[in-house]
């Protein structure tokens, strides 16, 4: 769509690629910021939002995050209800943010959880070895993620073996409140 000067992008496009055209273009510009005066029709515009789907660069980005050396190996795979892994998407929040994105704190531990940063005791062993890491429930040597999700008895108020669902996994996290969380309870 041009604007009030009835040039197209296209049109200034081809325009600017010929030198001669271009050091124009910019003498108009410079003498009319020493001038300190500009056209009317150079202060209107016409603008167009024209949605463009970059469908390459979203391949991209997902092979590139479904690679182990992309998203890490600590990251937790979590299923939708048809046993799909869930990929993280750019638009709306994607299917995590509308699951747990109304509250803070569940959001933070979610994001502990699935990254695996985290207070517990697999996070402390891999990053401040002198620390205690064992499991406060006795029952674990070390206290992984895994741990906490599936055996651990001080959260255990959700039960459900598929608590790689991300539905499961959310309800288990509101059940137990603690869970990834900076606490001493």
């Amino acid at each position: 769509m041009p604007g009030p000067d009835k040039l197209t992008w296209r049109h200034l496009k081809s325009i600017i690629k010929q030198d001669d055209c271009l050091v124009n273009i910019i003498n108009i510009a410079n003498s009319c910021i020493n001038l300190g005066h500009w056209p009317n029709y150079f202060k209107c515009s016409s603008t167009v939002i024209i949605p463009k789907p970059n469908d390459d660069i979203i391949n991209q980005w997902k092979m590139t995050f479904q690679a182990l050396d992309g998203k890490g190996r600590h990251f937790l795979d979590l299923v939708d209800d048809n046993l799909n892994i869930i990929e993280p998407v750019y638009t709306k929040g994607g299917p995590w943010l509308r699951v747990f994105g109304h509250s803070n704190s569940l959001c933070a531990r979610t994001t502990r959880a699935i990254t695996n940063h985290t207070p517990i005791g697999e996070y402390r062993l891999r990053f401040f070895p002198n620390k205690d890491f064992k499991c406060p429930c006795s029952n674990y040597p070390i206290e992984p993620r895994r741990h906490i999700l599936h055996e651990c008895t001080r959260f255990n108020r959700y039960w459900n073996p598929r608590r790689d669902s991300l539905s499961h996994f959310t309800m288990s996290l509101i059940a137990n409140p603690y869970a990834f969380a900076f606490t001493d309870k």
